[in-house]
């Protein structure tokens, strides 16, 4: 890792570490989005090792600050989520882009990471891409289980049809290998099923 892309990726931990949203992990209760995006790198190095400066920061950042927007400042329905992830979207992405610039990267560089996050050109892209996959893989395992709790299953079954579209096959064959709890493998059966 380059020194200005370690600075980058501790300036974004920096940031979330400050997340007033707490994940228990192994007993210990630590800032909900620091943890997301130390498990959002894990998976990128783990199935994409390869991967630029520009997209490791992106999946670093993916969520950096997300608890500046509630949800509730934006009207209840689709549409008013649709927005909420908008604005979401171009915070994480101006702020990964000040904090590159901030440490030597170049406006082009911090433009292209930007680009990534905001998921530009997202079936063109070839990184924007590998972010959604990323994004889908550690929703699958480490999100999946305490949302499907909390939902029927044939919402749970909507919400897997959705996420198995966004991701491209080589994501959908690391997600099929898998390993989730039986009556979570089952209701991902019936959701490939009927697509």
């Amino acid at each position: 890792m380059s020194s200005t892309l370690e600075q980058v990726i501790d300036a974004i931990d920096a940031i979330n570490q400050q997340d007033p949203n707490v994940e228990n992990v192994d007993g210990k209760e630590q800032p909900k989005e620091l943890v997301y995006g130390q498990r959002m790198s894990q998976c990128l190095h783990a199935f994409w090792p390869n991967s630029s400066e520009h997209l490791q920061i992106a999946v670093r950042a993916q969520h950096v600050k997300r608890w500046a927007i509630a949800r509730s400042e934006y009207p209840e329905g689709k549409a008013g989520y649709l927005t909420w992830r908008k604005s979401l979207g171009q915070l994480h992405a101006e702020t990964a882009s000040e904090l590159m610039r901030l440490n030597g990267y170049n406006q082009a560089d911090a433009e292209r990471t930007a680009s990534i996050i905001r998921k530009e050109k997202l079936k063109s892209n070839p990184e924007s891409q590998i972010l959604e996959d990323v994004a889908c893989l550690v929703f699958l395992s480490y999100y999946f289980a305490p949302f499907a709790a909390k939902h029927s299953d044939e919402k749970i079954i909507s919400i897997l049809q959705k996420t198995w579209r966004k991701m491209s096959e080589t994501a959908q064959q690391i997600a099929l290998k898998a390993e989730l709890p039986e009556h979570l493998a089952v209701l991902v059966k019936h959701a490939l099923a009927e697509l």
